[in-house]
């Protein structure tokens, strides 16, 4: 079994994988609300940054799902299934015995840490222990269920794995409108989300068994196998610590500076950028095990996909990312009210920038990782952190709890110039230069500036005051599009213009019911 290369095959994955992010962050947007206004913004808080410190834990467990999932996609066929069989082996008992050592020591040492580190008290702290427990042992069931997903992912059948994404997702939400009201505190909404991960191992296991039950190994370790799993997943494990401890730098900081609620109104502000930003890279995602399958080709016609497939995500993050910024106030002012929507929109607008600028390194970071380059991508995260974190060191102190997301901008600048860096020794290609502007820098600059322009016309036009909904619905959907347009109609222009407008095309041919000409 061979992997797909046909770009209408890429694309299906891709609908597959935006299907599942939207109905997740559909439902963890909708639940969100309710789950502030029973828990107490603080208790929030406190869910925010017991979430924070078990997250370095999925540099881990990202850095074994993805090794593991570009061994298994170079082990495909039948002949080859025995050598599967034992890297799956290896990477099931590297989930259970490192998952199981990493759980321990924050079940144990988690709470008593926190109350020190962030000086929690009080009632909103006080089930602080259970909360590590149960955040801990969903963690442990996600690392567990990658494995097993690894070797769908591989296969891309993403309809799969998109399935059981969202009956997982089904599973947490239902289980937070049930079980919130009778007990309000941060474990229980820390537990449902840790039913939501056990689920999703429950039927990841369940699935691979029946489908694929043939390339399933008990857990074993198979020095060969390790071997592999170290070489890529240990310069992957610094990757994902810096990328991870640069995305928690400014809720650590306002924990151990400010109030539990300072880190609720960051959460929220954080969770709606999130939400786009990650449905922008799950879309692109398809791209790791299909850039896996070009080890063969010429570096120009690896770059030519590479800056291609770029220009179309930078347009898609650009767009979706960018029309946060004009709605910022008033969706914030809906969805969670007066309050928040005064603390926390100019930090989404922040984040939004950041976000966008960040959009422009996740394909050359799974070209890199795909073609086991993991060591660049450990560091262009490490940079990324260091820079990160010393921003939010010096900024938060001196200008307050809304000088955070400042930080992420200086991060997502340091790691585009990384990548700049980077490439420019990997490709000797002549043109390089232009490429970079038209297929990367011309789509994120002209959606960043379309963005604050739209903003302040908005503002201007007292259009800054929600009506309903629908009327904030309308104006996203207003500026997401007159985003894209320009950034498209920009983009025409120059040598790789016709180039840019063939893609956009073919998207279109695919997923518009009439043919696009």
């Amino acid at each position: 079994m061979r992997l797909k290369k046909n770009p209408t095959d890429l694309l299906g994955n891709s609908a597959w994988n935006a299907i599942a992010f939207a109905v997740a962050v559909a439902l963890n947007l909708l639940v969100l609300p309710f789950v502030v206004f029973r828990l107490g913004v603080a208790a929030f808080g406190v869910a925010g940054l017991v979430t924070a410190c078990v997250a370095p834990a999925l540099a881990f467990s990202n850095a074994l799902a993805l090794s593991t999932t570009r061994e298994l996609a170079l082990r495909l066929e039948p002949s080859e299934r025995h050598d599967a069989r034992r890297m799956f082996a290896t990477a099931a008992m590297l989930a259970l015995a490192t998952g199981g050592a990493i759980v321990t020591i924050l079940a144990l040492a988690g709470a008593p840490l926190a109350r020190i580190g962030f000086h929690l008290s009080g009632p909103s702290a006080d089930d602080l222990g259970l909360a590590f427990v149960l955040a801990s042992a969903g963690w442990l069931c996600q690392c567990l269920s990658a494995v097993f997903l690894a070797l769908f992912t591989a296969r891309q059948d993403y309809r799969r794995v998109a399935s059981i994404s969202i009956i997982s997702t089904v599973v947490a939400t239902s289980s937070m409108l049930l079980l919130i009201p009778r007990w309000p505190q941060a474990s229980t909404f820390l537990g449902c989300q840790s039913l939501g991960f056990a689920t999703s191992l429950v039927l990841a296991f369940a699935w691979s068994r029946r489908v694929i039950g043939e390339w399933l190994a008990r857990p074993t370790i198979d020095r060969g196998s390790l071997g592999n799993l170290v070489k890529l997943g240990g310069w992957q494990l610094a990757a994902q610590s810096g990328a991870l401890i640069a995305a928690q730098a400014d809720r650590y900081l306002l924990g151990a500076l400010l109030q539990p609620q300072f880190v609720g109104f960051y959460t929220i502000a954080q969770r709606l950028e999130e939400a786009v930003y990650i449905g922008v890279l799950k879309v692109g995602e398809i791209l790791f095990p299909f850039f896996s399958a070009l080890q063969k080709e010429t570096d120009d016609r690896k770059a030519d996909l590479l800056f291609r497939s770029s220009w179309i995500l930078n347009v898609l993050a650009a767009s979706a990312l960018g029309g946060l910024i004009p709605v910022a106030g008033p969706l914030l002012h809906l969805w969670t009210g007066a309050e928040v929507a005064a603390e926390a929109q100019r930090v989404l607008v922040i984040l939004s920038i950041a976000g966008i600028l960040g959009s422009s390194s996740n394909v050359f970071a799974f070209y890199l990782l795909a073609q086991g380059r993991s060591s660049s991508n450990a560091v262009i995260s490490l940079l990324t952190g260091v820079f990160t974190v010393a921003t939010s060191a010096i900024a938060l102190p001196y200008f307050g709890w809304q000088a955070a997301g400042w930080s992420a901008c200086i991060g997502m600048i340091t790691q585009m110039v990384t990548v700049v860096i980077l490439l420019r020794r990997h490709f000797g290609l002549a043109g390089m230069r232009l490429r970079l502007t038209h297929f990367v820098l011309m789509p994120i600059g002209v959606g960043i500036a379309i963005a604050l322009a739209l903003r302040y016309g908005f503002r201007n036009a007292q259009l800054d005051q929600a009506i309903g909904w629908w009327y904030v619905g309308s104006c996203y959907l207003l500026a997401a599009g007159i985003i894209f347009v320009v950034a498209v109609a920009v983009s025409r222009a120059g040598p790789y213009g016709a180039a840019c407008w063939r893609d956009l095309r073919l998207v279109a041919s695919r997923f518009l019911p009439l043919k696009a000409t």
